[in-house]
Parts: C-alpha cells; sequence; structure tokens
C-alpha cells in the first residue's frame, strides 16, 4: 500500500504530465475550431434564430431593450463604462466579465412569458443599481420596450433610508467573532488549540442570517495568540459535508504542515481530525483559513486571525514630525478582518453594518489595528479623523513607516497601523469604495466608527 507521501509525489509528477498533455490538446483544439471567417464566437449558432435584445451596462445601470416575445432570447450587451461587468438572469444564465467598450453575446435560451431579473453579478454592483426586468410576452408579440435612461429615484425616500440605517448603529445581532481562544498546555509546554469547522446560522446583519462555514461558531474564527519560540498544536476537527484543510498564511512552517491537500497532506475528510505542529520562531501578524475549495469555503467564513509575539510599534521613533512616545501605551489593538463575498459579503469581522462593532476609546489614547484581508477585492480603508501610521505590513516591521489617512489593502495582506485619539466624537471608519458602504437603501457593508470619549 502506498503512503500518503508517496502519493502526493505521485499526484505532482502526474500533474506535470497533464500540462504537457493538455498544452498539446489544446493546439489541437484551436486548429480543429479555426474555420478561417474571423467571427467572434460569442454565441451558439441557435442564436441566429433568436429574439435580439439590445442592452447598455454603465456604472451603475442596466438600460437598452427589456421586452420580448417568448421563445428564444439573445442579450447583445455593451459596456459603456469603465469598470468590468456581466449580464445574466438571476438564478440563470450569464456572461463572463468584460470590460470597457467590450461586447458580449448571451443566449437565454426559450423564455416562457413572464418577468425575469437581469442583473450584473459583480458584487455590490446589483445593489448599487444593476438590476431590471425583463418581459416575456405571450403570443410571440414582437412589441418591445426601451428604456434609455435609469427610472428616477425617490430622492426622499432614499434621504430617510439613510438617515434610517445609520440610526439603528450599533445593531445587536446574534453571534460574536475573532474571541480569544485559550490553549491547553500540555506537560511539554506545547500550546494546543482546538477548532471545529461546521456550517452554523449567523446573523450578519439585523434579520440577515445565513448558513456560515465557520470555526467554533464563529465569524471570523477564535483569535488564537502564541509567543516566539513556543511549541504549537492545532487540531482542526472537521464536521463540515466535504473536506477541508488549515493553511496557516504569513507563518513560517515545515512542509507538511502548510495546509494544501492533497500536495502537503491527506485531505481532512468529514468527521476526521487533523493536528498541525509546528515552533511559532517569527513574530508576525497573520490569518489561518481553509486552502482546500478556499474560493468558498473562505468567503463563507472559514477564515480567523493568528498572532506571534507583540505588536512592532516603533516606540521613540520620530516620523512625519511626530514623536512617538518611548514608553507609549496601547489604549486598544483592534483586530478588522475584511470580507466581500460568500454568504457574509461585505462585512468587517463578520458583520456589516449596522451590526459592526463601534470601538470606544478615550481622549489621547493610543490605539493599533491590524487589517487582514480575507476577501476577493481590494479595500482602501479610511479613518475620518486620525492619520494612520502603517507600521507593518504583513506582519514585518518597516524599517520606514509612514502616515496615511486611506490604507489600500489587497486580498492576503495584512497592515498594522498606529493612530492616536486625539478629539472627541464618533470618528466614520469604512472602506472607500462607496459602494461596499452604501446602497439605494441606506448604509451597510464595511463601516464602523471610533468613538473618542473624554477621560
Amino acid at each position: 500500500m502506498s503512503t500518503p507521501q508517496e502519493n502526493r509525489w505521485r499526484f505532482l509528477a502526474a500533474l506535470a504530465s497533464t500540462t504537457a498533455l493538455v498544452a498539446s490538446v489544446s493546439a489541437i483544439v484551436i486548429v480543429a475550431t479555426d474555420d478561417g471567417g474571423g467571427g467572434s464566437g460569442t454565441g451558439p449558432s441557435s442564436t441566429k434564430d433568436a429574439h435580439v435584445l439590445e442592452v447598455s451596462l454603465s456604472e451603475f445601470a442596466i438600460t437598452g431593450t427589456l421586452t420580448a416575445p417568448a421563445g428564444p432570447v439573445t442579450i447583445h450587451a455593451t459596456n459603456k463604462g469603465s469598470v468590468p461587468h456581466n449580464i445574466g438572469i438571476v438564478g440563470g444564465a450569464s456572461s463572463s466579465d468584460f470590460g470597457g467598450g467590450e461586447s458580449e453575446t448571451l443566449d437565454l435560451g426559450d423564455l416562457e412569458a413572464g418577468t425575469y431579473e437581469l442583473w450584473c453579478s459583480l458584487p455590490a454592483h446589483k445593489e448599487a443599481g444593476m438590476s431590471t426586468t425583463l418581459v416575456i410576452t405571450e403570443g410571440g408579440s414582437t412589441a418591445t420596450t426601451s428604456t434609455d435612461t435609469k427610472p428616477e429615484h425617490d430622492y426622499a425616500a432614499m434621504d430617510k433610508a439613510m438617515a434610517e440605517s445609520i440610526a439603528q448603529f450599533p445593531a445587536a445581532t446574534e453571534g460574536l467573532g475573532n474571541q480569544p481562544l485559550e490553549p491547553r498546555v500540555l506537560a511539554d509546554g506545547t500550546k494546543q488549540f482546538d477548532i471545529t469547522a461546521k456550517v452554523t446560522k449567523w446573523e450578519v446583519e439585523p434579520g440577515k442570517v445565513v448558513d456560515a462555514w465557520t470555526y467554533n461558531g464563529q465569524v471570523p474564527g477564535p483569535a488564537m495568540k502564541v509567543s516566539v519560540g513556543d511549541k504549537v498544536r492545532v487540531i482542526v476537527h472537521n464536521e463540515l459535508p466535504m473536506g477541508t484543510d488549515v493553511h496557516f498564511h504569513g507563518v513560517k512552517l515545515p512542509f507538511n504542515m502548510d495546509g494544501v491537500a492533497p500536495v502537503t497532506q491527506d485531505l481532512i475528510k468529514p468527521s476526521e481530525e487533523f493536528a498541525y505542529e509546528f515552533v511559532a520562531e517569527i513574530p508576525t501578524v497573520a490569518m489561518y483559513h481553509a486552502h482546500h475549495h478556499a474560493q468558498m469555503q473562505v468567503p463563507n467564513g472559514l477564515f480567523g486571525t493568528f498572532t506571534i509575539g507583540d505588536a512592532p510599534v516603533p516606540r521613540g521613533q520620530t516620523v512625519g514630525g511626530v514623536a512617538i512616545p518611548a514608553d507609549l501605551k496601547i489604549a486598544k489593538e483592534i483586530p478588522m478582518v475584511v470580507n466581500d463575498a460568500g454568504v457574509i459579503g461585505y462585512s468587517l469581522n463578520g458583520k456589516s453594518f449596522p451590526a459592526t462593532e463601534p470601538y470606544v476609546v478615550k481622549t489621547g489614547d493610543w490605539i493599533v489595528a491590524h487589517y487582514y484581508n480575507e476577501g476577493m477585492q481590494i479595500h482602501p480603508m479610511h479613518q475620518h479623523q486620525f492619520p494612520q501610521l502603517v507600521f507593518a505590513r504583513d506582519g514585518f516591521p518597516l524599517d520606514h513607516p509612514y502616515w496615511v489617512d486611506t490604507v489600500t489593502v489587497a486580498p492576503g495582506e495584512r497592515y498594522s497601523v498606529l493612530m492616536r485619539a486625539s478629539t472627541p466624537g464618533t470618528w466614520v471608519w469604512h472602506c472607500h469604495i462607496l459602494n461596499h458602504v452604501e446602497r439605494e437603501t441606506g448604509m451597510f457593508g464595511m463601516v464602523t466608527a471610533l468613538v473618542v470619549q473624554e477621560p
């Protein structure tokens, strides 16, 4: 019987040979499909008898001909905006993403009479206005309607909705993520953490309860912190409906602990467990998350924070004319994990405004925030009042810290910042991609506040 390690090496060898085979087959396919006609090939041949609807996409609207008779229907969509969009029927066919100035043809097939919702499925584009109704009429009628402008908004209702959404903050919801997990210290000094991956009901915002994929029933999963030199053991129990693994992103690890099934380990199948063991060699601000089918498991909630040692705050330095006290004391250390997809969606620490947590400090307090991007998009994180001193990136201390008011955090990145709460007030703190934080029904998503009170 082969050992798991032998199977993994066979897997890698097979992958290399398969890559060569795919390349040769691809060449054959290209030759076989080149008919010399110069066509774009954007739609199947059956679309020649379909009713074609001309539709335009922009930031953020879907306009054009939105009525057709029952039968075969095709959409010819042109992106007149400046960012990628797509077009499709909610719950049905969808085009690929295409950029400004480009067009796509989408075959919707035979549609029965009724109404269908067209949308752009990119995150937050629907909420920003890219949703409309397609009407399919009875009896083969060829009458069509065209909408060249977006329907007029009820601006008074929008004003009211924004005020009402903000008035709810902070809203109480079930569940709290990122809770510190205390290890069990074994006889040899090893710090052991137990985490269970399972599907749990999770309230993202008031009334929005989803089936989240969680560690210990939390989103983000429990926060784990150890000291440099600690021996660490993390036992992962799998109660998910599919296999999983855990990658400690930003931690120096042995090869067989890297958490990439089936390359470095066997998949942790449902009802099984796996122990990750390593020494915490280097101080870092890191994350842990699933790596197996991460495109689904991570956005749905399988992520958390892992810290080794203390934040390397530049005490005693002067940066940009601002003196950082040598005896500086941190009043609050804030982990802020951002997400933008899956069932969790636009969120800070697993919650969407108004359910996000406000951070309360006193005037004059120094605070540290760590940004972790576990999403699929870039997020520029803006604090409305206090400059942010970026002193570490991906856990590595910077030789030259720098001041900014907006920190742009890409997927997989971590940034550590220092701020001094010098002015009383309730100061908004949010992602500055505006449709990640506001929609027609008010404020939502990646927004919280730093509340600075008088001592």
